[in-house]
């Protein structure tokens, strides 16, 4: 008996993360410089979304594809820049550290029920954003030849406040709209 194959993903997961993709390429371009070369920017901020929204797999993908498409030359970057060099400039770190920020929120988005998301989602973003700040930061202490206080001091404590809101904010969005979504969806198969 020949059995079908499922695909790896089907068309709604593609659209899914296509969308999210084009929200990340939307929002990080829009950012405030600052005196540290690292701007302020609503990049982790989609990263978070897309994390809890799409989950670790989808979500990750998504942010994935943001920074292909920032690799090839878009200017979907902080700054609306764009292009390799970009990743082996002084913010390459946190850039590719919205990847693993993805996953662990995704990480969490799945593993938890609804119940539980009050608290796991906040959870997933503090832990995800850590290990952006330690991709970032290590990358940023590599490249300037700074030391390591000073770089957490200047990469890190002033965008804390930031990312609290954005944290907030996230989960304020999240919660509710994956709840529809994952309803919507259900209907949908149902009907079939």
């Amino acid at each position: 008996m020949n059995e079908a194959k499922k695909p790896l993903f089907t068309v709604r997961e593609m659209v899914l993360i296509g969308i999210m993709a084009a929200i990340i390429c939307i929002a990080a371009p829009f950012s405030i410089p600052t005196p540290t070369g690292i701007p302020l920017s609503l990049a982790t901020f989609a990263v978070y979304l897309s994390g809890l929204m799409l989950g670790r797999r989808d979500g990750t993908l998504a942010v994935v594809l943001y920074v292909l498409i920032g690799m090839i030359g878009l200017p979907v970057f902080s700054g609306f820049s764009g292009g390799i060099a970009k990743l082996f400039g002084v913010t390459g770190g946190y850039i590719l550290g919205y990847i693993p920020c993805a996953l662990i929120c995704g990480v969490f988005s799945d593993l938890f029920t609804e119940k539980s998301r009050f608290w796991a989602y906040p959870v997933g973003i503090i832990l995800g954003t850590l290990v952006c700040y330690a991709f970032g930061t290590a990358w940023f202490v590599i490249f300037t030849k700074s030391e390591l206080l000073s770089a957490i001091a200047l990469c890190v404590l002033p965008y804390l406040p930031g990312d609290a809101v954005k944290t907030v904010a996230a989960c304020a969005i999240a919660m509710p709209l994956k709840s529809r979504l994952r309803r919507l969806f259900e209907r949908k198969k149902k009907s079939v």
